[in-house]
């Protein structure tokens, strides 16, 4: 029953930001966004790293975080390791990819890369300093992109609350981090804390570089493939 319930709570909180994201660029202007070719390339890095681990038996022992292994490489690399079984891996791909996308369109590129990065980086240093010194010996916590993709989420979350116009995006985009520390501090949730910290980071780039993000497509440079002259194509 506890790890349903964290399942769920977990689930829930992504659900949560995504509609954060969708409001904050607006469903009716997806079509018109070109395709997110820097969200493309992350995902099929991780897409590579389960194709990987389905033909070598041996890279979740050469790629994951484990604490008792070597290698710089490791926090990196365990990011596009799955260990959740089937519909965990396929819940971090799916997730991955829509909030890759939806962050490219709101931060741009460059940004967008950056923040995944930090996700990735970050969440160990900030543990460290302020909260715990040991690194986790849960293997849950060895590999999987849910906590990277999760933070890169919550910048969203974050772009919504000081750019929003009414009240009800500003609470969506503040649950965000109060329903993170409510799973930290109930469950131990570690993807509530990274919520929290991809909040706070996104809030502080939002702030400092708001006057350099577009956030909304120029009709005047429509690119020639959008996602809805994808769209259309495919379904011919």
């Amino acid at each position: 029953m506890g790890n349903l319930l964290f399942n769920v709570t977990t689930a829930a909180l992504m659900v949560l930001m995504f509609k954060a994201g969708m409001a904050l660029l607006g469903p009716e202007s997806i079509p018109q966004r070109r395709i997110p070719w820097a969200a493309v390339a992350v995902l099929a890095v991780a897409v590579a790293g389960v194709v990987t681990q389905l033909g070598w038996a041996g890279a979740m022992d050469a790629f994951d975080a484990d604490p008792s292994r070597s290698g710089w490489w490791r926090p990196v690399t365990s990011v596009f390791m799955q260990n959740g079984g089937f519909l965990g891996g396929a819940w971090n791909i799916a997730t991955l990819a829509v909030i890759a996308a939806l962050a490219e369109w709101f931060w741009g590129r460059p940004l967008m890369i950056c923040l995944f990065v930090a996700g990735i980086l970050l969440p160990q240093h900030i543990d460290s300093l302020f909260m715990e010194t040991s690194r986790s010996t849960d293997p849950r916590n060895f590999a999987g992109s849910s906590g990277a993709t999760y933070f890169l989420a919550a910048t969203l979350a974050a772009g919504l609350l000081l750019h929003a116009k009414n009240h009800k995006d500003r609470l969506l985009a503040i649950a965000a981090p109060v329903l993170g520390l409510a799973m930290w501090f109930a469950q131990e949730n570690g993807h509530g804390l990274v919520v929290v910290y991809g909040f706070a980071l996104g809030a502080l780039v939002w702030g400092v570089g708001h006057r350099l993000i577009r956030t909304h497509p120029d009709p005047q440079q429509t690119p020639h493939i959008t996602v809805g002259s994808l769209t259309a194509t495919i379904r011919r």
